[in-house]
C-alpha cells in the first residue's frame, strides 16, 4: 500500500439510480479515513432516477486547489451517454472503467488505460444488481496502490450502517468482484 496518493481526480457518471454518487462519496469517505485531502461535487438531472448522474471528486494528499474537475484522471462511466460525453475529457495517461454490461462501444483512445468490467453482472452474482456501483468501486480499487480494498469496505460499512442494512453482503460482494475481476487480468 503506498502512503501517498498525491492528487486524483475523478468523474463517475450514469444514470441516477446507479448509485453513482454513492460510488463518490465512498471515494471521499475512505479519503477521510486516511487523512488526505477530499472534495466531492455532485450533479444530477431534476428527474433523479433515471436521469442523468455524475459528481466530481478529487482526493489529495496537498491542498485541494479547486474542487472543479475538468480533466479527470479516473472516469467511471456506468453508461454509454455518460462514456460518450467524458471521455475525451481524460487526461493521458488517466484510466476509464466501462460498464460492459450496458456499454458496447469500444475505448478508442491510445493515450489511456481502459478496463471493462461488466459491473451489472458482477452486482447480479453478488445478490443483488443495484449494486453495481459497488463492483464499479472494487474495480477502481483493484487498478490503484493507495486505497484498500479494507479501506473501501470500511468506508461501505459506515455509509450504510443504520440504512439499506439487507443490502450489506451483496455491497461487500460486489466490491470484491469487481476487485477480483480487474486484479485477474494483471
Amino acid at each position: 500500500m503506498a502512503d501517498k496518493v498525491g492528487t486524483v481526480e475523478f468523474i463517475i457518471a450514469g444514470f441516477g439510480g446507479q448509485g453513482v454518487l454513492f460510488i463518490g462519496r465512498a471515494l471521499a469517505f475512505a479519503g477521510l479515513a486516511r487523512d488526505v485531502n477530499v472534495s466531492f461535487i455532485p450533479s444530477y438531472g431534476p428527474e433523479m432516477r433515471g436521469g442523468t448522474a455524475n459528481c466530481k471528486v478529487v482526493v489529495s494528499d496537498g491542498e485541494v486547489g479547486s474542487p472543479i474537475v475538468e480533466e479527470p484522471d479516473v472516469l467511471i462511466a456506468m453508461n454509454r451517454p455518460s462514456l460518450e460525453r467524458f471521455v475525451n475529457t481524460v487526461k493521458p495517461g488517466g484510466t476509464v472503467f466501462v460498464n460492459s454490461s450496458l456499454i458496447e462501444n469500444e475505448v478508442e483512445r491510445g493515450d489511456i488505460k481502459a478496463y471493462r468490467v461488466p459491473f451489472n453482472e458482477l452486482a447480479r452474482e453478488a445478490g443483488a444488481e443495484r449494486v453495481a456501483n459497488l463492483a464499479a468501486l472494487g474495480a477502481y480499487v483493484a487498478s490503484q496502490d493507495f486505497f484498500t480494498l479494507e479501506d473501501m469496505e470500511g468506508a461501505v460499512k459506515e455509509m450504510v450502517k443504520g440504512k439499506r442494512v439487507e443490502l450489506m453482503e451483496a455491497n461487500l460482494k460486489a466490491l470484491r468482484a469487481g476487485y477480483d475481476f480487474v486484479r485477474n487480468l494483471a
